[in-house]
Order: C-alpha cells, then structure tokens, then sequence
C-alpha cells in the first residue's frame, strides 16, 4: 500500500510539478490551495444536490459542476508548474473560458433582469453556489497576486474571473427552479 504522508513538507515546503520546492505560505502555493478550497466547496453542493427532491432542469448543472471540479484541477495544475518548467501538464485554454461564456448567457435568458445588487441567499444550494463565488474572488485575488511576481498562463486569471460570474448566474438559476425568493440590496 502506498502511503499517503511523505514527510517532505514537515519543514514547510512543498513540490511543484518540476520538482521546485517552495514554501507553504508562497504566492503560488496561496492560489492553488485557495483553488482547492473552492474544489472542495463544490463538492459539498454536489452533496447536498443527492439529498434534495429532484429539481426539474437541474441534471445539466450537476454535471456541469462536475466539470467545473475537472477544470479546476487542471487550473490547479496549471498553477502548480512555473511557466518556464517543461514537465507536461494541462493548462487553462481559452475554449475552458469560452464555454463558460456560452453557460452564463443560456442561464442568464429566464431570470429576471438585475436593476439591483442582490443579497446573496435563497436556497440552501444556491447559498452555497454564492459562497463559491466569493472563494472563486479570493482565488482571484491570490492569482493576481502571483502573477505580480511571476509569469503564468494567461487565460488563468480570465477563467478565474468568469467563473466567479458563472456561480453568480448559477446560484440565481438554482434560485430560481427551487423558488427561492432573491433578496434586493436597496442601499
């Protein structure tokens, strides 16, 4: 059996794909672990999608969240390895973000038109598609950062950006199948 600790962190530090070690707390090491934690989330609304009463037209969501999940293993990946390492590792592509795109406008079609901000809430899934948009900001800020210091793909910090606005619709379209009223920010 293989196992699970390796001991090589206990002082700190960890691999990236290459073999570099950097520390835990790095820029790099901050936006992947911010991505799991949003990977992670993810799971526990696919979770809590097998506890409730079927939703009508709620399927091609649960295995676009499935997806959502693979992408951002590959975006975990693509942070993973410095852009000057030549290991192979997937990356984030435009088509990734170009998909997204075509989600968010198929999604956006049946709610109602946004005059205010809203309050995030509603349903206890689309609570917690909102709480995946505000770990997909904070991912985002950390990316940022990283790419401050360092060079990375791209379409890294696109995606990153459209997803956020993906769980924002999603959470409003799971709102809106179940019924879930949509608090109005009136400022």
């Amino acid at each position: 059996m293989v196992k699970i600790y390796t001991k090589t962190g206990d002082e700190g530090t960890t691999s990236l794909f290459g073999g570099k070690r950097m520390d835990k707390d790095s820029a790099r090491i901050q936006a992947y672990g911010e991505v799991d934690e949003l990977n992670s989330l993810i799971g526990t609304v696919l979770a809590d999608f097998l506890r409730v009463q079927p939703l009508k037209g709620v399927e091609p969501l649960k295995k676009k969240l499935v997806r959502i999940q693979e992408e951002l293993f590959v975006l975990g990946a693509d942070l993973a390895t410095p852009a000057d390492v030549k290991t192979k590792v997937p990356r984030v592509k435009k088509s990734m973000i170009t998909r997204l795109e075509k989600e968010i406008d198929k999604w956006s079609i049946p709610l109602p038109q946004l005059k205010n901000f809203i309050l995030p809430g509603g349903s206890k899934v689309g609570s917690k598609l909102h709480l995946a948009r505000t770990l997909t900001r904070r991912a985002e800020r950390s990316i940022v950062n990283l790419d401050r210091q360092e060079k990375i793909n791209r379409y890294v910090l696109i995606y990153i950006n459209r997803l956020s606005d993906w769980f924002f619709v999603a959470a409003r379209y799971v709102n809106k199948l179940e019924d879930a009223k949509e608090n109005l920010w009136r400022g």
